[in-house]
């Protein structure tokens, strides 16, 4: 089943046409990325299917509710998380939660065992009494997630949760959110490491340019390659006969044959090294990172790390 099922969705602001008739569909249980560069139209989107604007055409149906007409059937199956804390920096962990727990119309007991129990699985029991002022960014992005999670959602709408988290902080994170998919929770989320989703979007100008799996989405750049290696320049010699359009390198006994990442082509490679008795000592596939497919599908320009981080965002 889908938890989100969009179609023919459009919005525009003014002239500005920001969102041009979008389809696609989020499976439940899983996690669903949307990247493009900046005015893409990914905010406008979450802003959507969160309920905090209106669309001007097209369906949604959000959690088995359909959004337009029953808004408040969706914010009960959603929780949303923004990429800046939204906790009280004057309060402690604990504190924080609560506070949800009473806007979410908890009892007082239940309030507290909900607190409690999201502290405990958040690995934030032992600074649950601690000042926010003493909290690391990590432990800031954790309560955020803790927040949204004082309402049970099915589905969790998350803006660069693990942007500007170091290493372990950020596989931390992850480690939470794969454990809410694993219980069937589903994530949508725009983030700039590209290999978290199940599943990505890439929208520019309004509409979808690719949708797919990560390894779907980089065999639609060229540039992937199969290398192949040898224990001995003979046999490196005869397979590059059998590949005339492939880069060798004599020194470290390698072969690069152009591929597009698939079984099928692999297939292939290894079927044609048969036919010409050609043995392999080993090989590797290569195919394009995310960056790349980014990149080559919204026309941006690499001139630095920066300005890549800045348009994933």
């Amino acid at each position: 089943m889908n938890a989100i099922s969009v179609r023919g969705l459009r919005k525009s602001f003014g002239d500005d046409l920001v969102l041009d008739g979008i389809d696609f569909d989020v499976a439940e249980g899983t996690v669903y990325a949307l990247l493009g560069p900046n005015r893409a139209g990914k905010t406008t989107t979450i802003q959507i299917l969160t309920t905090l604007i209106g669309s001007d055409g097209g369906s949604v149906q959000v959690g088995g509710h359909d959004l337009a007409r029953d808004p408040e059937a969706v914010r009960s199956v959603i929780g949303v998380t923004g990429q800046f804390s939204a906790v009280d920096t004057w309060l402690t962990g604990e504190e924080n939660l609560m506070l949800m727990a009473d806007l979410r119309h908890f009892g007082k007991t239940e309030g507290r065992r909900r607190t409690a129990e999201l502290l405990e699985r958040l690995d934030l029991a032992d600074a649950a009494k601690q000042p926010l002022a003493t909290y690391s960014g990590g432990m800031r992005r954790r309560l955020d997630l803790a927040m949204t999670l004082v309402g049970d959602p099915r589905i969790i709408f998350l803006d660069e949760p693990t942007a500007g988290l170091d290493l372990r902080s950020r596989r931390t994170m992850w480690a939470i959110v794969r454990e809410l998919v694993a219980d069937g929770v589903t994530i949508f989320l725009t983030t700039q490491y590209l290999e978290e989703a199940d599943r990505l979007a890439v929208l520019d100008h309004g509409r979808f340019v690719a949708e797919g799996t990560p390894a779907e989405l980089k065999r639609l750049v060229p540039g992937g390659h199969i290398v192949l290696e040898f224990g001995e320049a003979d046999g490196l010699e005869a397979a590059a006969g059998v590949f005339a359009e492939s880069a060798r390198d004599d020194e470290a006994l390698t072969l690069q044959v152009p591929s597009d990442g698939g079984v099928r082509h692999l297939r292939e490679v290894l079927d044609r090294l048969d036919a010409a008795t050609v043995r392999v000592e080993g090989l590797s596939l290569h195919t394009p990172d995310l960056d790349d497919v980014f990149l080559a599908l919204t026309g941006q320009v690499d001139r630095a790390g920066a300005d890549r981080e800045q348009a994933l965002r």
